[in-house]
């Protein structure tokens, strides 16, 4: 299948570069029969590339209409896949991306065929992209930091905490972490000797990086749950572990993964793992999210929800219902 597709890369490519050929020459450009080459025409033409044939001796091949189109190969799932990517990308926490995805989206437009073309339009005329507020990460700081996560190079870099307060660290950079809006750079702090999660807004690199490191294995399989508890939970004065009564799939609807980490126990109850350094916001938050639950820890939320559910049922049945209040008396005209 690879060699299939490279093939018909390369095909595309001759076809783009020379306005026509003659079957045995595209046979030998390709190291294969012309039988071949009419078979990998008639797929390209499946495609929806336009590519006109003259038959008998001397007979070859040549782009139709629109046949400056660059060699991209991308069926109908393909294409609407990279349009949807686009747009979303639109509305990102990356600065400059929704004019990048503009651009990008219009030059999709251009290289495929029109029987494409017409389904991307379609969709980018319809989807309607909501801007997010907030900080969003530089387009090349992302780059510089997946650049040394791939070449395993230590990074130096000014780091501002959830406090305001600035500090240099150094660091062993393994897993660029997309959450919600938030971008994370996940790594060993060296001189805390610990994993930790970075906001990259909050980052300031230092050039050069730092020499090369060994990888250490990785602190979980589920990289990815380690990654939801260590941004939602841990890093708050309390951190709730309760039992919902419903199943992973259903409170993952009401519980965002930037709000708390899911583990489910089986089909009808799931573990979630929650943060807040307010107990007023953990007690509403855990009784709006509409499921049952038991609650593990920490032992002074249950405590709260005990005088959550005292003040709500005053508030609800008072001892001496409030008066009528008196009619509003008319203006004078």
């Amino acid at each position: 299948m690879l060699e299939t597709s490279a093939r018909l890369l390369r095909l595309l490519g001759l076809l783009q570069a020379h306005r026509y050929w003659s079957g045995a020459e595209l046979a030998e450009r390709l190291a294969v029969s012309p039988r071949t080459v009419r078979r990998d025409v008639d797929k390209l033409r499946l495609l929806g590339y336009p590519i006109e044939a003259a038959g008998g001796v001397g007979g070859g091949y040549q782009l139709g209409a629109g046949g400056s189109l660059p060699p991209l190969l991308l069926d109908d799932e393909e294409a609407v896949a990279v349009a949807v990517g686009l747009r979303t990308a639109a509305g990102g926490a990356v600065t400059g991306i929704a004019e990048t995805s503009v651009r990008a989206l219009a030059k999709l437009d251009q290289m495929l065929p029109s029987r494409l073309r017409h389904q991307v339009t379609a969709l980018s005329s319809a989807v309607v992209t909501m801007p997010m507020m907030g900080a969003t990460v530089d387009a090349t700081t992302l780059t510089s930091l997946a650049a040394a996560v791939r070449d395993r190079e230590r990074l130096r870099f000014g780091y501002v905490a959830h406090d305001g307060s600035p500090s240099e660290r150094d660091a062993e950079p393994y897993r660029l972490v997309s959450i919600g809006r938030r971008w994370y750079l996940f790594g060993w702090d060296t001189a805390r000797s610990d994993w930790r999660t970075y906001r990259v807004d909050r980052m300031t690199p230092r050039v050069p990086n730092g020499p090369r490191f060994t990888p250490r294995p990785l602190p979980a399989e589920d990289l990815a749950h380690y990654l939801t508890v260590a941004t939602t939970t841990s890093p708050h004065r309390y951190q709730a572990v309760l039992t919902m009564h419903g199943s992973a799939r259903e409170v993952a609807d009401e519980v965002p993964p930037t709000l708390g980490a899911i583990e489910a126990i089986d089909e009808r109850t799931c573990l979630l793992r929650i943060g807040s350094d307010s107990l007023d916001h953990l007690a509403v938050w855990v009784a709006a999210f509409g499921f049952d639950f038991d609650v593990h820890e920490p032992p002074e939320l249950v405590e709260h929800l005990r005088t959550l559910t005292t003040r709500l049922q005053r508030a609800a049945w008072p001892p001496h219902p409030p008066a009528t209040r008196p009619p509003t008396p008319p203006r004078p005209t």
